[in-house]
């Protein structure tokens, strides 16, 4: 009679483990693919990417429901401590073995929940080359440089660097164009060519606010930077509505500004040697 008590309690208890592990795994499916898609969404991914995740989340609850289970009837208790302690070691090996993965998985899902950048996001991490954000994963992040070259950087490495994201909050970029002339040359007037080639541009924008336009502030602001030894460094600080237009912008006005200072007998500086000859 004991025993069909034990027994009933048993079966009774083991109930309630796989029932409480069934309702328990529907909830934090639902609240998981309720987040993922939500993050999805800022990031520009697929949230199917993330499915594994709530699979593995399954996994762990039916686990431990199962250890629960096995514990609770006293037949199997004696069996199931041996296997347990067997598979711990396994298990010990494959998790050591594994650690860099569930490293990287881990630092995804930091990816995921705070969104340092998202897919089309143009970064920089840490000495690596600047690039658009292609795709990212729970384990990694394709980068595309501006050479169509892949970096698949490990979410570790990610997280342990500093990234430079030019599209995060304001696309708008400032891009300073610096030059130096000679100390012969006329400054102002080379100033003024400056600014006016940048305001010619098709890409410059305008970013004043309300209060700059009423002060009387330039779109393009020119100054002289340096005065070295051998230049006059003068320097204008045009915007531009994103890096890459911003540096095809940089690109064109260094051509055009060259043209310019060429016509108008404004002299770049170069070093001066002088040579003595000897008997």
């Amino acid at each position: 009679m004991d025993e069909f008590i034990v027994a009933h309690k048993s079966f009774f208890s083991s109930a309630v483990v796989i029932l409480v592990a069934l309702i328990a795994s529907r909830i934090i499916r639902r609240l998981l693919k309720r987040f993922f898609d939500r993050s999805s969404e800022h990031l520009n991914v697929d949230p199917t990417r993330y499915r594994f995740f709530r699979n593995m989340v399954d996994l762990f609850i039916f686990t431990t429901a199962g250890m629960l289970v096995v514990y609770s009837i006293p037949a199997l208790r004696t069996l199931g401590l041996t296997l347990f302690a067997g598979a711990g070691i396994i298990a010990a090996v494959v998790g050591f073995a594994s650690q860099q993965a569930f490293s990287n998985i881990i630092s995804g899902i930091f990816i995921v929940i705070f969104r340092p950048f998202r897919v089309n996001d143009i970064i920089k991490v840490g000495s690596f080359d600047s690039g658009i954000v292609e795709d990212i994963t729970l384990r990694h992040t394709v980068i595309r440089s501006f050479e169509n070259r892949r970096l698949v950087i490990p979410n570790t490495v990610i997280s342990e660097q500093t990234v430079l994201n030019s599209s995060l909050i304001d696309e708008h970029v400032c891009v300073n164009i610096e030059i130096g002339i000679s100390y012969e040359s006329d400054t102002d007037k080379a100033l003024f060519i400056l600014q006016d080639e940048c305001l010619q541009h098709p890409d410059c924008i305008d970013t004043r606010t309300v209060e700059e336009k009423n002060d009387g502030e330039s779109i393009v602001e020119v100054k002289v930077l340096d005065l070295n030894e051998t230049a006059v460094v003068i320097r204008a600080g045009v915007w531009a509505n994103d890096a890459i237009k911003g540096f095809d912008m940089k690109c064109d006005l260094l051509l055009s500004v060259k043209k310019r200072f060429d016509a108008e007998g404004i002299e770049f500086p170069f070093h001066h040697r002088t040579t003595v000859f000897k008997k």
